[in-house]
């Protein structure tokens, strides 16, 4: 299991390979996708209730 100064010393590595600039680039494109995603999910919820919605009218008109 990972300690707590493990961690530390992964996480200077990291930014000595990579840099405080692309890391943070890094994160606002993950941050972009997270949104995306999220969207995403709640345009396709919104389109399974108009769906169901309008299957419940095809049937109480039939």
């Amino acid at each position: 299991m990972i300690q707590g100064w493990e961690w530390i010393i992964i996480l200077v590595v990291v930014l000595l390979v990579f840099g405080v600039g692309r890391i943070g680039k890094l994160g606002s494109e993950l941050g972009k996708s997270v949104s995306a995603f999220r969207k995403g999910l709640r345009e396709g919820q919104e389109d399974l209730k108009k769906d169901e919605q309008e299957q419940e009218k095809a049937s109480e008109d039939a």
